[in-house]
């Protein structure tokens, strides 16, 4: 134990013994925190992935809206979208 005496009493040996410390509590710490933290880590993942689902479904809506813009101001000019082309086959036959 002077060993451990030794170490704590020198200069800058705070975060070593703190170190020490806390691998020593680990075992019986670790799987009380956890119990704990459990809950609110499922709850912060849950709230991500509601935020994310509601911006993804609103960007989705916009990017529809544009898209559909798009279509019908090329449609009204005259052009037809790529999507819709349909291409001649080399054979002359249009792909089934």
């Amino acid at each position: 134990m002077a060993l451990l005496e030794d170490i704590a009493k020198a200069e800058g040996a705070g975060p070593l013994v703190l170190g020490v410390g806390a691998i020593m509590l680990a075992p019986t710490l670790l799987p009380a925190l956890g119990r704990v933290l459990r809950p609110v880590a499922k709850s912060v993942i849950k709230t991500g992935m509601s935020v994310y689902e509601g911006t993804f479904a609103t960007m989705r809506e916009a990017t529809g809206d544009l898209i559909a813009e798009a279509r019908a101001e090329l449609e009204h000019e005259g052009h037809k979208p790529e999507g819709h082309r349909r291409e001649a086959h080399p054979t002359g036959h249009a792909p089934a």
